[in-house]
Order: structure tokens, then C-alpha cells, then sequence
């Protein structure tokens, strides 16, 4: 006889990641392409050297270290395994069976996981017509059983941002007892008049989240954090499970943080990069997102698919979604090219029919 688990684990889907194949180009998973900076991987050599002890579950150092480069409270700060870590632990500390999770649709992945896992229901809000949050809608959607929305800015996978007007808008339109999770897991790659840390001040149903998985490199290491009402991070530190943000992440982080002049200063070559190709799939015809993150959005509807199959066949690894579109991660200009000579052929513009314009 098998043990006998949850049946309800059987209509959760699992995280699909991006895949990866030997001497593919790879732009299906939002990664940068640049490998960690020497002092940051002297700090991870020197961390593995204590591979032997057990991670400090506190994360003293890490956290003094976010407290002073963001310049908040180290009580206003927790750490996790990736912001992904982040979310789950904020659905076990607001949900019971039952309760709802509002979130925008499409958006990342792993929010109806989570939300399914721990026994809640997600509540799903169709994305604007161009592809942006529909907030109205979202506060349309909000019941009594409403614990917890996710807003993630730049939206992931389409890349579109809110302003700082919108999102305050809807924070104030949101009854005080329910929590807003502000994901920026792309904020390094978004150049608009939104911060979240900013928006704190006087609401503590607000936490931001951030990562870094992304500009700073270290989505192989995993770390994230959260910035919050010191008493909503006290909770979080009662649904955090133990020792998961290893040692070699909390060192990586740390040297990460001290030399993020010189890392963050990277993400203006991939903002450039995002234009060029934003302008020439544009140029030939495509419908793409306004994005604010390190990739682009086609929304190629039951296209989405083939196309991305078609781009495998070419080398170059995409990330589609279902019926809706195809993501592409802005790598190094040489990727980039060789994406664009895929999708700007003939046969490729056939399959997604669409016409060129130029």
C-alpha cells in the first residue's frame, strides 16, 4: 500500500522552469549572463570553507547589511530562500483552508502554487488589454475571504509596470486587513517612478519583496528578502523554515550588496539591449509588451507554442505560456541577434502570422 497523501496535491500544477539544453542559447528564465564579480566569488570560496556549520538562521549580517543599503530598520527585514521562498512563507502566515489569494493573470508561475499548496484558493484577474494589471478589477475581486494580493511590478512574464500614482491608488482602495505583496523580484531593470520601499511609510498591510535572482546574479545561489511592518516580519519568522538560506547565499548577498555600483550598472546595457529588440520584432510586425524587465513579451496566442518549439529547433531556448505568449529573456547582444534572425524569417513570421511593416 502507498502512503496515503493529500488528494487535493493532484490538481496543483508543478513550476515549470525554463529549460535548458547543451549548446542551446538559453533566454527562457530571466537570468543575467554575466557570472558573479571576483569579490563576490572570493566570498563564496570563503564561505564554502565553513560548508562544515550550520547557516546562521538569522541572518544577522545579512540583514545589517540590507538595513544600511536600504536604509530601513533591520527589524523591517527578512531573508528567504529567493523571493519565491518569500511568497509561500506569506501565504502560510495569512491563509487558512478556504481563504482567497488575489493576483493578477497572467503572472509568475509559482503564485497559484503556493497558494494551492497551503490550502487556500487562487483567485485569478485577467491581465488589462495591454497586458498590464487591471487593478479596478483586482479590487473587484476582493471578498471577505481576501487575506492576501500579489502585485507584481514589472509584471512577470510581460514585462509591464505600474506607476507610482496606480499603485498607491489601489493600495489605499485596499481594506487595511488584507496584505499586499509588492513583488519587484525586476526592480534594478525598471526605470519608472516606482519604489516600493517608499510606499511603506503608514501601511502595514504593504510588503515588498525583492531578489537576488536576477541583476544581481545569483539566481543558482538563492537568496531574497522582504521589507515590512516589523510585526508582519516577526511572522514570517514563525512560517520560515529553518536554515534555508545557506551560508554561501548569505556571504554571496552580502559581497553582492558591496559592489552593487558595479553590478547594477550592468542593467543599462540590458535596458539598451530590450529596446533593439523591442524595436525590430516591432518593426516587423509583432505586437510586444511595454516592458520594464529584462525580457519581452509576444502575446501570440495558440501561436505561442509552435513558435517557441520552432525557436528550439533554431538553438535558441524560449518560454512559452500555454495559449497566451512567449517570453524572451534579453541576454548578450550575440544571443539577442540570433533570436531576432529566428524571428524575423519568413517561416518564423508565418507561424506567429504576422506581416512585416517595413
Amino acid at each position: 500500500m502507498t502512503p496515503r497523501t493529500r488528494a487535493d496535491l493532484e490538481t496543483i500544477p508543478a513550476y515549470v522552469p525554463g529549460k535548458s539544453y547543451p549548446g542551446a542559447i538559453k533566454l527562457a528564465s530571466n537570468e543575467t549572463t554575466h557570472g558573479p564579480l571576483p569579490s563576490v566569488r572570493k566570498a563564496i570560496e570563503e564561505a564554502v570553507d565553513q560548508a562544515n556549520r550550520y547557516p546562521d538562521n538569522g541572518h544577522i549580517a545579512l540583514i545589517a547589511a540590507l538595513a544600511d543599503y536600504l536604509g530601513v530598520p533591520a527589524a523591517n527585514i527578512a531573508a528567504g530562500c529567493g523571493s519565491v521562498s518569500l511568497c509561500q512563507e506569506l501565504v502560510h502566515a495569512t491563509c487558512k483552508d478556504g481563504d482567497e489569494v488575489v493576483f493578477a493573470w497572467r503572472s509568475f508561475e509559482a503564485y497559484p502554487v503556493v497558494t494551492q499548496v497551503a490550502g487556500a484558493v487562487p483567485v485569478r484577474v485577467p491581465l488589462t488589454a495591454d497586458h498590464g494589471h487591471d487593478l479596478d478589477a483586482m479590487l473587484a475581486a476582493i471578498t471577505d475571504r481576501t487575506r492576501l494580493i500579489f502585485v507584481c511590478n514589472p509584471n512577470n512574464p510581460t514585462g509591464t509596470a505600474l506607476t507610482k500614482a496606480e499603485l498607491e491608488r489601489f493600495l489605499d482602495a485596499v481594506p487595511p486587513h488584507i496584505l499586499v505583496a509588492l513583488d519587484e523580484a525586476y526592480f534594478e531593470y525598471n526605470r519608472s517612478d516606482l519604489d516600493g520601499i517608499t510606499l511603506l511609510h503608514d501601511r502595514p498591510n504593504l510588503v515588498v519583496l525583492r531578489t537576488f535572482s536576477k541583476a544581481y546574479g545569483l539566481a543558482g545561489i538563492r537568496v531574497g528578502y522582504a521589507i515590512a511592518d516589523s510585526a508582519l516580519i516577526a511572522t514570517l519568522g514563525k512560517v520560515h523554515i529553518t536554515f534555508s538560506v545557506n551560508a554561501v547565499a548569505q556571504a554571496a548577498a552580502i559581497a553582492s550588496l558591496e559592489a552593487s555600483d558595479e553590478l547594477l550598472a550592468r542593467t543599462d546595457g540590458v535596458i539598451a539591449e530590450r529596446g533593439r529588440v523591442r524595436d525590430a520584432l516591432r518593426s516587423a510586425g509583432y505586437e510586444v509588451a511595454e516592458s520594464s524587465a529584462n525580457f519581452v513579451y509576444l502575446p501570440l496566442g495558440a501561436q505561442s507554442r509552435p513558435f517557441a518549439a520552432a525557436s528550439a529547433e533554431a538553438g535558441v531556448l524560449l518560454r512559452p505560456y500555454e495559449d497566451d505568449g512567449v517570453r524572451i529573456t534579453i541576454g548578450d547582444p550575440h544571443e539577442n541577434d540570433a533570436f531576432l534572425a529566428f524571428a524575423l524569417s519568413e517561416d518564423t513570421r508565418s507561424i506567429a502570422k504576422v506581416g512585416a511593416q517595413r
